[in-house]
């Protein structure tokens, strides 16, 4: 090569590269490698929605659509507790001196639970007793005023009748006299005037008798009212002081018993819980839509486990609660081997029979009346399908198709919530 074609190739390389082109060959590199990244992307989308993936047959559980009857029934969870529970709360403030049981010991009516500080509610009694003997005296003592009383005004009545009945005898003594001319009219007039002024003051003194003995028979009876109210405080407070022994008043299980010794109570606090373990109810709650379905004695079925036993509603509570009534189930078998206390419960109450349903098995993707999407067999059997659907009320076994299945069809039970972006599933056998 000849030198003066040297010098060119060295001008070309020496000279300095302009920012635009520098910027030039960036985007192009920026472009070449963000379309790369797009037509993965794109590829994944398409693989994933195009491409169905793949489940094995033995995986699955299907349920067949079918025509037939639905026991209608709402359903609520509840909780499975002692038939029997009661709460035993302390009657007085005290404090614990002993305690006699232990959580799960059985005890039998009468049986001693703890012991409170009865030292203060005694000397209460006491008092009381006190209260109640001085006013027995004082009632007695004012009966007995009262009787002599009432004695002194008959003794005095008694004797002003003999004094009228002589003054009477006077009178007319007097005018006898004066009729034969051996007395005088001014003598008559004396001794009739003397007649009429014992006679006034003989009612009087009757009139006192009466107000008296009715005087003494309404202090009396205030006097029994006011000893009545005595006698009530006493007999409260004796029961009280019984109370505070606190003993079990049935056959049972103490759930709970307040066992920390010298330790004070508060009137009213609970202190023992006994409970009969051998019988059981339920306690259950539905959505307050249901309340208008909810009624004592309507049937129903409670699930424990995998268990099912009749029951009825006993009580409802008629108030709502955060959105939920509450209800109270009893167990036709309450002593089942099965049911412990506290175990969690389905509850499903009947409330109507309908014929000629179209139905597909209760099963775990079912919650309430509404639209849902499942998984259903293909004519072939090789591939699932979503598919959406309308369901409505239900029993514990079937809940009713109101749209979206026919019979003969197969739904899939098993939770496939992994495939919900898929539209087809292919089946493995």
């Amino acid at each position: 090569m000849s030198p003066g074609g040297s010098d060119k190739h060295s001008t070309l390389m020496d000279r300095e590269i302009s920012k635009s082109e520098i910027r030039k060959a960036a985007i192009k590199k920026w472009s070449i490698a963000s379309g790369v990244v797009l037509a993965v992307t794109v590829a994944i989308f398409v693989a994933m929605h195009y491409v169905s993936p793949s489940v094995e047959r033995s995986s699955l559980r299907f349920s067949e659509v079918d025509t037939g009857s639905l026991e209608t029934m709402i359903s609520g969870s509840g909780r499975v507790v002692p038939a029997f529970e009661q709460i035993i709360n302390s009657p007085i403030q005290s404090r614990i001196v002993e305690v006699y049981c232990r959580e799960g010991d059985s005890v039998d009516v009468g049986t001693p639970l703890l012991l409170l500080d009865l030292q203060s509610a005694n000397t209460s009694l006491q008092k009381i007793a006190g209260e109640r003997r001085i006013k027995s005296y004082r009632n007695r003592q004012e009966d007995i005023s009262a009787s002599n009383e009432i004695s002194n005004l008959e003794m005095e009545i008694k004797v002003k009748e003999m004094a009228v009945s002589r003054l009477a005898a006077v009178a007319e003594n007097e005018r006898l006299l004066d009729s034969i001319g051996s007395g005088t009219g001014e003598q008559v007039r004396q001794a009739e005037l003397a007649l009429k002024t014992g006679r006034l003051e003989l009612s009087q003194l009757r009139t006192r008798l009466k107000n008296l003995r009715e005087s003494s028979r309404a202090a009396e009876a205030s006097r029994g009212v006011e000893l009545a109210i005595v006698d009530e405080s006493y007999g409260e407070m004796a029961r009280t002081l019984e109370d505070a022994r606190l003993r079990s008043p049935r056959k049972a299980i103490v759930t709970y018993i307040a066992n920390e010794i010298g330790r004070q109570v508060a009137m009213g606090e609970k202190v023992a819980v006994i409970s009969d373990l051998d019988h059981f109810k339920v306690k259950a709650s539905v959505a307050e839509t249901f309340s208008d379905k909810l009624f004592t004695g309507a049937p129903a079925i409670v699930r424990v486990g995998k268990i099912e036993l009749p029951a009825r509603i006993s009580n409802v509570t008629p108030q709502s609660k955060e959105g939920a009534i509450q209800f109270t189930v009893i167990l036709e078998d309450d002593n089942n081997p099965r049911l412990r206390s506290g175990a969690s419960a389905e509850v499903y109450v009947k409330t109507d029979l309908k014929e000629n349903v179209v139905r597909v098995a209760n099963s775990s993707y079912y919650a309430g009346p509404g639209s849902y999407t499942l998984w259903v067999l293909s004519s072939d059997g090789k591939s699932l399908q979503r598919r959406n659907v309308s369901l409505g009320e239900s029993s514990p076994e079937h809940v009713e198709v109101l749209s979206g299945l026919s019979p003969g069809e197969k739904v899939v039970a098993n939770d496939l919530e992994q495939y919900k972006s898929h539209e087809t599933l292919r089946i493995n056998d």
